[in-house]
């Protein structure tokens, strides 16, 4: 009501304001006709005229409507430079600020609901630098001052910071024009105050803060080369460390765009999604899945049966899929591709040079435009007593190991209840093995919703692990065939024993070994850098695991075209890397899959949002696929189809995720999901029918009932 109280007041000023021709009024003929009478009326009561000059000053400018320069004019003619001056000046502002206050109150949630996510870089910048841009807008008077109101009204700059800004923005302009008012009889249009030469003028006064930014910035970047020698030439232009996903789609970027581009890789081709991650670990999860279609395939009718595993073929498949994918990431493949690629260890002396010590055994140095560290992760370890000679198994470890045994270890206690942990352990627990799993927090999968987490630790418990929540590990005991986990849990210590213990409590950034230390790059738990993936040396970047904020293969490579092009253009433009839309998946049986906010997240972060879920326990192809675990979880925002999150748990729940990841990159709401024909019978159909099940949640009630008496008159 009270929106609509202030539309109705304003739309009645502007008819007042029309009806009563003021804008006719306002011209500089009539100003030059009624300033006798208007001066005569000032000298018999300058105190009302002047009030009632800064009211139609205040009220003109509130309500966006034309006039301002005439009456900055007339207070000069009327009040002379210094009363005019301040009249104008305060008048001016404060009409501004009900202006901006208008606009913020009646359009600024709307627009932030609407496009909140395509503005938050527009209002990360306006928090930290907003009276920076303002002051430029307000210097430079070729912006009309009421769209300024208007539409910084839509940011969330303070109220404060935009009064004192535009106060102080707006004074020379005014003064221009209430000096010129003084000589009124001079002037013969408005173009003799605002002449081009003038308004270039006020163009280059606006530049003056971008200027002196500038200088700042370059102020700074010699403070943070100095004592660093520049080579006279350069052998690259870029020099990228670590051939994982980052580095790979890093280098060849470069290498497509003809840059000279070296990538240095101290071990394998690929990095760990290849060799350690991703593809081992999927290829094992493949042959973990089969086993237990065998063990259950009574369920689709055919008699089920232990499945005899020879755990030295899975584990030499597994070696088979990474031989199979190598190609791809080969030291071939990117020297055909124009990557010069050298296996050795590479170290940053300085931001120019790169000391590489070769495979074979020489040294070579490189002097390059730029650097990008792509170095990537290795597992955590925590400092548990007894841990460092128990033998202990890692992501990274544990595929060399297996690939040596003839069966799968008997006993395995799996550390963690993150995404690698779980698929490990339910890997491991359908290919034979007896697991338990130990996780410190309450939940597994902790950053997920609590009913995600709980249906994934049903399907772990299903699996045949024996899941641990609440649980800290104490120590590790014994040795050979007589090793044992101490716990902690709410009943107390408990002892685990174990044939194998693998580690999966996260991974954290690779920092050491390749100068960073040295150089004083800034590190917090990965390599720190701005919006555009560059350290406080601005040709330095980082990007993948080791730059974080996300531990995804397909964030590295999306981070890496970043990192490349404001390597080597960002002398022209720079742009800022985009994490508006990340999606990620855990591949246990059932999958689950998420992009954007989830329940836990909306709530923490106080963002309003609506709860959408549909089953897949009435959905006909999981039925018929026997795969009705799960459900498709929507947040939208409320009243409105966009999307704000979504979470899918269910067989290819990665695979169906996909539709959404689109809609929300390119601001496709639930409405055109439903109004998409997607195939019978079909998994995605499922999101089609979670659109549907957020439809029939905002019915139109009281249309259908106009709707249904007009049947019933069309009946007769």
């Amino acid at each position: 009501m009270k929106r609509i109280a202030i539309l109705l007041a304003l739309v009645v000023a502007i008819a007042a304001f029309v009806h009563f021709d003021v804008a006719q009024m306002l011209t500089l003929a009539n100003l030059k006709a009624q300033q006798g009478a208007i001066d005569a009326a000032y000298q018999a009561s300058p105190a009302k005229v002047a009030g009632l000059f800064v009211l139609l000053y205040v009220v003109l400018t509130a309500i966006s409507f034309p006039g301002a320069a005439i009456l900055t004019l007339a207070a000069g003619a009327i009040f002379g430079l210094g009363v005019g001056l301040v009249l104008s000046s305060v008048a001016s502002t404060v009409g501004a600020t009900l202006s901006f206050l208008s606009s913020r109150y009646l359009f600024r949630d709307a627009v932030q609901a609407r496009f909140g996510d395509k503005l938050k870089a527009l209002n990360a910048g306006i928090e930290r630098d907003g009276a920076f841009y303002l002051f430029s807008l307000r210097l430079v008077p070729v912006f009309p001052f009421f769209v300024i109101n208007l539409a910084m009204g839509l940011t969330p700059i303070r109220v404060w910071t935009f009064f004192w800004v535009s106060q102080v923005g707006m004074l020379l302009g005014t003064a221009v024009y209430v000096n010129a008012g003084t000589r009124l009889a001079e002037i013969q249009s408005l173009k003799d105050v605002a002449s081009p030469a003038l308004l270039l003028s006020f163009a280059a006064l606006g530049l003056l803060p971008w200027a002196g930014r500038a200088i700042m910035n370059a102020i700074k970047r010699r403070r943070v080369y100095a004592g660093f020698s520049r080579p006279k030439r350069y052998d690259r232009n870029m020099v990228v460390i670590g051939a994982g996903a980052a580095g790979l789609v890093t280098s060849i970027i470069g290498a497509t765009v003809k840059a000279k581009v070296t990538l240095v890789e101290a071990h394998k081709m690929g990095g760990d999604c290849l060799n350690y991650g991703c593809v081992p670990s999927k290829a094992l999860i493949k042959s973990a899945s089969v086993a237990d279609t065998i063990r259950h395939a009574d369920a689709y009718g055919i008699a089920g049966a232990e499945p005899r595993v020879d755990f030295r073929g899975v584990m030499a498949r597994v070696r088979d899929v990474i031989t199979k994918i190598e190609p791809h990431d080969s030291v071939e493949r990117y020297t055909g591709l124009g990557v010069d690629v050298v296996q050795g260890y590479a170290r940053i002396v300085d931001p120019w040079r790169v000391e590489i010590k070769c495979a074979d055994g020489s040294v070579q140095f490189l002097t390059t435009r730029s650097i990008v560290i792509a170095a990537g992760a290795e597992p955590v370890v925590p400092p548990l007593p007894g841990l460092e000679g128990s033998g202990y198994l890692t992501s990274d470890t544990l595929w060399d190991a297996f690939s040596k045994l003839d069966r799968v270890p008997e006993k395995i206690v799996v550390l963690g209840g993150g995404a690698i942990g779980c698929e490990l352990a339910q890997a491991m627990a359908r290919l034979g093995g007896k697991v338990v799993q130990v996780e410190m927090a309450e939940r597994v999968l902790a950053s997920e919703d609590d009913d995600v987490s709980a249906l994934a630790k049903a399907a772990l418990e299903q699996s045949g692990i024996e899941v641990l929540t609440s649980h800290a590990a104490v120590r590790v005991e014994g040795a050979g065939d007589a090793r044992s986990l101490i716990v902690k849990g709410p009943q107390g210590e408990r002892t685990i024993g174990f044939d194998a213990l693998i580690v999966a409590v996260g991974r954290k950034a690779r920092l050491s070994g390749y100068g960073l230390e040295e150089l004083g790059i800034s590190t917090d738990r990965t390599v720190v850098t701005d919006e555009y993936l560059a350290t406080e040396f601005p040709n330095i970047f980082a990007a993948g695991d080791v730059a974080g904020p996300f531990q995804f293969t397909h964030t590295a490579s999306h981070q890496a075209w970043y990192a490349a092009v404001n390597a080597l253009f960002g002398q022209f433009r720079k742009f800022k890397a985009d994490y508006r839309v990340i999606p990620r998946t855990t591949y246990i049986d059932p999958e689950i899959a998420r992009v954007g906010l989830n329940e836990r997240e909306a709530k923490g972060q106080g963002i309003a949002h609506e709860v959408t879920i549909y089953h897949l326990d009435h959905f006909e192809r999981a039925i018929i696929e026997g795969a009705t675990t799960g459900f498709v979880k929507v947040l939208s925002v409320p009243g409105k189809d966009r999307i704000l999150g979504v979470t899918i748990v269910g067989e290819h729940a990665g695979e169906l995720l996909g539709e959404y990841v689109l809609a929300m990159k390119h601001g496709l709401g639930l409405k055109k999901i439903m109004g998409t024909i997607h195939a019978y019978p079909t998994m995605i159909e499922a999101n089609k029918f979670a659109a549907g099940e957020w439809r029939k949640a905002h019915v139109p009630h009281r249309v259908l009932g106009f709707v249904e008496r007009y049947h019933a008159w069309r009946r007769g």
